[in-house]
């Protein structure tokens, strides 16, 4: 029999992130994600509910009003200038580039357009201001270990790099 998600169970997961209203995927996982349950997690309190109860094989499909995660978009953060006054290392469509305000706070600005003459960055999280459904395959379940309950989340060796490392995932 298969075991249910609960609270020091041991979860993977594959995910999407769909608009909803154009229907397209905005990010998908290339590699599941594992987490214990009832612990801090990277994933939204919204989310971790409906997961209880679901086990190995499930899909479920949950709304995010995403001003809620991350705020409403911001056109204030968003910046066009000249090409020639980027440096050639951040001329690329997707490349972070992270910039300080008068108070030397850091934000990070991603590129989301690029033609001959110009060059446009913008500061808001890509999900700010969508409706989307985070809809979610559940790929394992399972009873976490006490060194991943002590730990809070997935323990994974680092390539050999004069001993290996544990880190959270």
């Amino acid at each position: 029999m298969s075991e249910t998600i609960q609270d020091n169970k041991f979860v993977e997961l594959s995910y999407k992130v769909i608009d909803q209203k154009s229907g397209e995927s905005l990010i998908a996982v290339e590699y599941p994600i594992g987490y214990v349950h009832g612990m801090a997690s990277a994933l939204d309190e919204s989310v971790t509910k409906e997961l209880e109860g679901k086990k190995k094989g499930d899909i479920i499909e949950v709304p995010i009003d995403c001003n809620i995660l991350y705020g409403p978009r911001d056109e204030s953060l968003v910046f066009t200038d000249r090409i020639e006054n980027v440096p050639e290392e951040y001329r690329e469509v997707g490349t972070t580039i992270t910039m300080e305000n008068a108070k030397g706070e850091p934000r990070n600005f991603i590129v989301t357009r690029m033609d001959d003459t110009t060059l446009t960055v913008d500061g808001n999280n890509p999900l700010s201001g969508r409706h989307v459904i985070f809809k979610l395959e559940v790929l394992n379940v399972r009873n976490a270990t006490e060194e991943e309950i002590e730990f809070g989340g997935a323990i994974v060796d680092e390539p050999d790099v004069g001993g290996a490392v544990k880190v959270p995932i």
